[in-house]
């Protein structure tokens, strides 16, 4: 079976998921909410970059692809 890791990266409810987990782990451990808060926001801020990535990456090859089937070759 084939992961399909484009579509794992960019979605929301697992970077919602690895957010939530994070800063439940840092309050178990006594790490102030504060400093919970910042982890949470850090770790959305990263998955909005993966997800811009990805999907301009999906966009450009998308568009490569439409280039190729309208050339000719003699």
């Amino acid at each position: 079976m084939k992961i399909d890791w484009k579509r794992k990266l960019t979605s929301r409810k697992l970077w919602l998921s690895v957010a939530n987990f994070a800063t439940d782990i840092m309050v178990f451990f006594g790490v102030s909410q504060s400093e919970a808060v910042k982890v949470a926001a850090l770790i959305m801020a990263g998955a909005t970059v993966i997800g811009y990535v990805v999907g301009e990456g999906l966009a450009d090859s998308g568009n490569k692809k439409e280039e190729s089937d309208g050339e000719t070759i003699s």
